[in-house]
Parts: structure tokens; C-alpha cells; sequence
């Protein structure tokens, strides 16, 4: 179960003390695996409509944690608008770094939980991997901060600053604009993120770019209400018709996306093996990809838009009418280094011009959370790749990621000089948000390892 059981070799050069830190993580593996347990035991859903009390518990036991990781000032910043998010830090030793170490441990909804094949806030362990939701989104990578911590011991000079937010999952830019406010309980040398993750299972990765993000609300009226189909079909302008024919204005025949406005950044990472990324996606035999180009282009370098939801009458029970309003929830990812004002500017551009029959349209975006590029050539970074070779015995590579964590964003304006390093134990069978939801213990081990080896590494 354990990273220590990996009999792959280890890289030349490691860092003095590795096999020791090793065999420290190996042995912390019972006790985190025990944390992480007991967090995912929490139904921490901070959505609207859900018990807040759960939320506040797990925040409570977070607390608890860091403390028990050697962090005496720990407390709980009240962010307005949003769960509470667990703070801790101890400072640094005259002319050492600080080190700030982000997760966060709220969840998804759980969705139909009779599809789960164990209830999905009793964790349960299965061929080395433990499932449960927020196994691994993210309150892995809270119990990663814990054990790195922990292995690291408390006499280390490096100053060590940890942010656990609770309400990544349905926030709307609250902690952003906290940590604009507060940028000094923020200040680092260099910052982990970890709530992304690895390749593949056992292929240490750095999320090297996030795409950005904001939704829309797209709403077309054509009537002063629902009329008989009968009577008014055919000449009655059909509210749902014509939003599907704006919709379909998006993309072309191979499903790129079509908006004049929306840029594309040329994408040197890994790639992303299209056999591998229909299994990831879990697309459907026979059924063909969208988009053209190589699949990590389609996904990290370049804008995409996605249906996320539509209000329209249901099958079961419609009545012979026509549609006389009809609307549509869209997600946008815009393409690394490309303002997402300017993309939202265009987007909304393209359906005005693009709406059928003259009916009436709202075209209603959210606030964005940009999109980031990180810069790999800093000495954090560096000790970064130092440990993570020395963790996984083989050299990391850097990779896009298609999603958005606006937060990486803010941390970046409000802490400029830090370096932005994103990392965890987060691989594609963990089927994040969805059901099943598990993390690799062994993977777990490595990536806590990697960490700790980071934090020994910057102390020097």
C-alpha cells in the first residue's frame, strides 16, 4: 500500500537524506491514511441547500491537523460570503524562505449515491486505493500539507504558512478577493497548490498552465407565454428552437470553437495520448472526439464552451405547446494568457449578432477567474523537480491543465514575487466530481514525500 513497496529505480543525484525522509513518510502513511479517513467521513457540501454544520466540522478537524503538524498559530479566517477557511503558519528563521501551502476541503455533491459502490462519505479501501468524495479533491491534498509537515519535523528554519479554503467548489470569488484584501498573511517565498495532480498514475507532473473561466447565462423569450402548437405552430416563433439554433453558431462542423474574439496560446507541454484521454474521458465506443488538432492542444491551448445545463420544459409531462422562453447555462475556458474580460466581451458579441428572428435576448456572464502560465525557471522550482525525481525515481514533466483555480490568479497578484508551483496526488482514475471517487494510497505517499523532500530541499 505504501509508496516504499515501489521498486522502480530512483534517480541519480538525490538530495542527502532521502531514503530517511522515506522511510519517515512510510511509516506517517497508517496515521494520514487515518486523517484522510476521518475527513472524507465529513459531508463538507458547501453549496447552497446543504447542512452547514458538516462544513464547519470539517473546517474544526483541519484545525485540529495543522496544529498536530507542528503549526501553533492556527486559526479560522472569516471570509465574507464563504465557509471559513483554516489558517496556520510558524515564521521563518533569519534569511530562510517561507513556503505557502494551499488545499482545500469542501466537496462536490456526492450526485445519485444508489451508483456508488460503497456510500460515498464512508471511505472504504479497495485494491490500495481509498474512495470516498473529496478522497482525492481535495482533502488529499490537505493530508499531503499534514504529512510533509509532519516528516519535515518542527525545528526546520523555512517559514511555513498553510491556507485550507472552504468553498473552492462553489465559490464565486470570495477568497480571492480576501486574499487581495489580506496580501501580507499571503506574502511567500514560493506557493503549492495542491489540488491538481499527475498524468497518470505514478508520472510525477507539474500543472504548468490553468485556462480561464466564466460562465453565462444565455435566455431567449419570443411569446408572452406558451401558445397551442396546433393553433400557433409554424408561424409562432419557437423560444427553444431558436436558442438551440444560437447555440449551434458556436462551434463548427468538427466542434471548434467559432467565436471571433477567442485566442489560442500554442501548447508545448506533454501530450496527451488520444487512446489514454477517450479512457480518462470515458468516451463512448464509436464515438468520435471533437475539436481538431492534438487532444492536449484542444484542452490546454485552446478556448472551449460547453452546455452545462438548460431550462426547458421536461419530456415527462409536456403539454402540445410552443416554447415561449427558454435559456442555457454556458461554461467557457479561455486559453491561457488571454484576459477573460476581453473573451466574455466576444462571447457576447457573437450571440448578439448570431440571434435568430429577432427574439429578445439576455446574455448575463459571471465574474471570471483568469487563466495562469507559470514560470518553471526560479530556484524553487527547481528544488521542486529535485524532489519530485527523488520521489518517483524518474524526472518530472510539466503538463497543461484544461481547468481553472482563479485562486492561482489572485495568489500571483497579490504575492508577485513568489513562485507558483502546482502539484498533488489527483491522476485521472480518481475521478474527480464524479462517482467513485478515490485516490491511490500509494501515490498519496509519493507526493507527500515529494513535499517533504521540497520543504528539506529549500531549507538549505
Amino acid at each position: 500500500m505504501t509508496a516504499g513497496k515501489d521498486e522502480r529505480p530512483h534517480g541519480a543525484g538525490q538530495a542527502p537524506g532521502v531514503e530517511a525522509m522515506r522511510a519517515r513518510v512510510a511509516t506517517l502513511m497508517p496515521r494520514l491514511q487515518d486523517d484522510l479517513e476521518r475527513l472524507v467521513r465529513f459531508p463538507s457540501i458547501a453549496f447552497d441547500g446543504f447542512p452547514e454544520q458538516p462544513v464547519k466540522d470539517a473546517g474544526a478537524a483541519v484545525a485540529e491537523l495543522l496544529r498536530g503538524a507542528g503549526l501553533a498559530d492556527v486559526r479560522l479566517l472569516d471570509i465574507p460570503g464563504a465557509s471559513a477557511a483554516v489558517y496556520g503558519a510558524r515564521p521563518a528563521a533569519p534569511g530562510a524562505p517561507t513556503v505557502l501551502l494551499y488545499a482545500h476541503y469542501d466537496v462536490q455533491p456526492p450526485g445519485d449515491e444508489s451508483r456508488w459502490t460503497s456510500p460515498p462519505f464512508e471511505p472504504q479501501v479497495r485494491d490500495g486505493r481509498l474512495y470516498g468524495r473529496g478522497a482525492s479533491d481535495d482533502k488529499a491534498g490537505v493530508v499531503m500539507h499534514v504529512g510533509a509537515l509532519q516528516a519535515l519535523g518542527p525545528d526546520a528554519p523555512i517559514g511555513i504558512k498553510v491556507i485550507i479554503e472552504g468553498k473552492e467548489e462553489c465559490g464565486e470569488g470570495e477568497i480571492d478577493a480576501f486574499v487581495a484584501a489580506h496580501p501580507d498573511l499571503f506574502t511567500a517565498d514560493a506557493i503549492v497548490v495542491a489540488d491538481v495532480g499527475n498524468a497518470a498514475l505514478g508520472v510525477p507532473t507539474f500543472t504548468t498552465s490553468l485556462r480561464g473561466v466564466f460562465d453565462t447565462t444565455v435566455e431567449v423569450a419570443t411569446l408572452a407565454g406558451p401558445v397551442h402548437s396546433g393553433s400557433f405552430g409554424g408561424a409562432a416563433p419557437d423560444a427553444l428552437v431558436a436558442l438551440i439554433r444560437l447555440l449551434s453558431t458556436i462551434w463548427d462542423e468538427k466542434g471548434d470553437v467559432m467565436v471571433p474574439g477567442l485566442a489560442e496560446m500554442p501548447y508545448d507541454g506533454a501530450p496527451y495520448d488520444e487512446t489514454q484521454f477517450r479512457h480518462d474521458a470515458g468516451v463512448l465506443e464509436g464515438v468520435e472526439l471533437i475539436g481538431s488538432g492534438s487532444v492536449a492542444q484542444r484542452v490546454c491551448g485552446r478556448p472551449s464552451i460547453t452546455v452545462t445545463g438548460m431550462d426547458v420544459p421536461a419530456v415527462e409531462g409536456a403539454s402540445n405547446a410552443v416554447v415561449s422562453k427558454a435559456r442555457a447555462l454556458l461554461s467557457t475556458r479561455v486559453a491561457p494568457g488571454q484576459d477573460c474580460a476581453a473573451a466574455m466581451a466576444a462571447l457576447k458579441k457573437h450571440l448578439e449578432a448570431a440571434r435568430p428572428w429577432n427574439v429578445q435576448l439576455t446574455v448575463d456572464p459571471t465574474a471570471p477567474g483568469e487563466g495562469f502560465l507559470a514560470h518553471t525557471g526560479g530556484p524553487a522550482y527547481a528544488a521542486a523537480k529535485t524532489a519530485m525525481e527523488a520521489a518517483y525515481g524518474r524526472p518530472p514533466q510539466g503538463l497543461g491543465e484544461g481547468g481553472s483555480i482563479p485562486l492561482v490568479t489572485a495568489f500571483a497578484e497579490a504575492v508577485p514575487g513568489a513562485e507558483i508551483i502546482l502539484w498533488g496526488p489527483e491522476e485521472p482514475e480518481c475521478r474527480i466530481h464524479g462517482i467513485d471517487e478515490s485516490v491511490d494510497l500509494a501515490e498519496l505517499e509519493r507526493c507527500t514525500l515529494a513535499e517533504a523532500l521540497f520543504l528539506a530541499e529549500l531549507k538549505k
